[in-house]
């Protein structure tokens, strides 16, 4: 028996189309380049974005071709995130933080046909122009900078277009957008989304238990729109109506709570990084911003740790911890509190909002030991996190070998290892690559860090494994001070015996001024061992 109900495709067209009837008038702002604010509405994102379709498809922009952007957080980018995948073209978000010869190689593999950049970030493409063949490059003039010769304005582009863009039949399942993940190890893989997995992701991220966004709501996306679609945010916001905060090239902690604070800003989403500068400003001067006292940070990328949750409970605002990778659009779990642990003790809320949290609607989540068997939701039993659902990639792009990267009943292997509790929660305990293993025992270096990190002397910590004669691994860590603090190994030592069990608390200490990062700003263990391993 069939249904009785229309079948309609799942499109970014009707995201869009809603935004334009409902919110014509919620604004969009954008901190320029000289941090005077620009301010355009629904209204405007919708007609331009439009324009900018029309202006592709004259370019001879056809399905399924790759539109590359290389841009900060604007109202430009949101136009881009739209304009581009209305015209059933690819939107393919540039990583402007990786090296140039990983973004030459991506540009290439994608085989991107025009590039959308920013006029400030001309510099940073210079470096790898000459191992690229875009046809056209149209450029986005925040700063006003001269067009340089060649290339052609993004506000002329527009201008070319008369707005009478008529959408193409498309299919839901036809690609929108494509992100490459870090390429951390080996060469960035290409993950491509599709209309409907990228509507799905946005309603799903929009529920309560999940982002917890609706027209009621302004957000600011810190997490940079060219790393996994600023986690979806932008479409989120759009679906929901919310007004949309964007930071441009100002992603340090005062600009960002100046930011906050003009516009009155409750959701914001980072990684952990982000957060520890802003927590250091606000604990230096707590009264200097008038924050909402609903604000929401969302973190993701990398674990947060339990202190720094407390800590800003301290200042009145709450940390939301949530998990997902490229392969997932991202959104995996999300760590809000079921009223069953609500009713608990503040130390038990705390150990569940320091988790990645639950799975989200619609994405199945296990844990796999070494023996290839599904772990129990006990809390202790750790294994790999395998995951499946309708915004999870199913392949990589042009990569054939990428079987060891999926299940032969069909789950992508995420790399990252966990427990999962009674109640549903997903602890990262570590990535494949990074645990420890001493003795015949696995040792979470994510555990150690933020146990490290709760001391109050502590701002940053990173542990990785050094090779060892007799246990096979030990934890070495890497620590970071807090400005005017001193700390010694032996008392950091004795901290954490107070804390774990002495088989796990590191026997070398290693104090440094900063831990060296990946482009999406989560630590680079690869990077840090080269640095540590000699020098321990």
């Amino acid at each position: 028996m069939r249904s009785t109900m229309m079948d309609r495709p799942l499109l970014l067209d009707d995201i869009l189309e809603r935004a334009g009837a409902q919110f014509p008038d919620v604004e969009i702002v954008t901190n320029m380049p000289d941090k005077t604010l620009h301010r355009q509405t629904y209204g405007d994102m919708v007609r331009r974005a439009k324009q900018l379709a029309q202006a592709l498809t004259q370019a001879g922009i056809k399905p399924g071709d790759r539109v590359a952007t290389f841009s900060w957080n604007t109202h430009a980018h949101l136009e881009a995130y739209f304009g581009i995948p209305i015209t059933g073209a690819v939107l393919h978000t540039l990583n402007l933080r990786l090296p140039p010869d990983d973004v030459s190689w991506i540009v290439n593999h994608a085989e991107d046909r025009i590039l959308i950049i920013d006029d400030v970030l001309l510099p940073l493409y210079e470096k790898f122009a000459d191992r690229v063949n875009f046809e056209r490059i149209i450029v986005v003039p925040l700063a006003g900078k001269p067009i340089p010769e060649g290339m052609e304005s993004y506000e002329d582009f527009l201008a070319s277009a008369d707005g009478e863009f008529v959408y193409p039949d498309k299919d839901e399942n036809d690609a929108c957008g494509m992100c490459y993940t870090s390429g951390t190890t080996g060469k960035p893989k290409g993950v491509v989304y599709s209309h409907r997995s990228t509507v799905l992701h946005a309603m799903t991220a929009a529920m309560p238990d999940t982002l917890n966004l609706s027209f009621n709501d302004t957000v600011l996306p810190v997490v940079p729109m060219f790393h996994v679609n600023a986690w979806g945010i932008p479409y989120v916001a759009t679906l929901t109506g919310a007004k949309q905060v964007y930071p441009g090239p100002h992603m340090d902690p005062e600009s960002l709570l100046d930011v906050y604070a003009a516009e009155r800003v409750n959701t914001t989403a980072g990684v952990p990084t982000i957060w520890m500068g802003i927590l250091e400003a606000l604990d230096a001067e707590p009264d200097r911003w008038a924050l909402r006292d609903d604000l929401s940070m969302i973190v993701g990328g990398s674990a947060a740790p339990e202190s720094m949750i407390r800590r800003f409970d301290g200042h009145g605002l709450t940390v939301i911890q949530a998990w997902g990778m490229t392969e997932t659009s991202p959104l995996g779990s999300a760590a809000r509190l079921k009223p069953a642990v609500t009713a608990r003790s503040e130390d038990e809320r705390y150990a569940k909002r320091a988790t990645a949290g639950v799975a989200v609607p619609f994405v199945e989540v296990r844990i796999v030991g070494d023996d290839g068997n599904p772990q129990p939701w006990n809390g202790e039993d750790m294994g790999e996190i395998q995951i499946r659902g309708p915004w999870i990639t199913g392949s990589y792009f042009r990569l054939d070998n990428s079987d060891e990267k999926f299940t032969t009943d069909g789950w992508l292997r995420t790399g990252d290892i966990a427990t999962v509790d009674a109640d549903g929660y997903i602890d990262i305990t570590d990535r494949t690559k990074d645990v420890i293993k001493s003795g015949g025992e696995w040792i979470s270096s994510v555990q150690l860090e933020n146990a490290i990190m709760a001391h109050d002397a502590v701002a940053e910590a990173a542990v990785v494994a050094q090779p060892d004669d007799k246990w096979g691994e030990r934890p070495l860590a890497a620590v970071v001070l807090r400005k005017g603090e001193t700390l010694d190994a032996d008392t950091l030592r004795a901290f954490l015996l107070e804390r774990m069990a002495k088989w796990m608390v590191p026997d070398d200490y290693v104090f440094i001024d900063a831990i060296p990062r990946t482009s999406t700003g989560k630590f680079s263990k690869l990077d840090l061992r080269k640095q540590l391993l000699d020098t321990a």
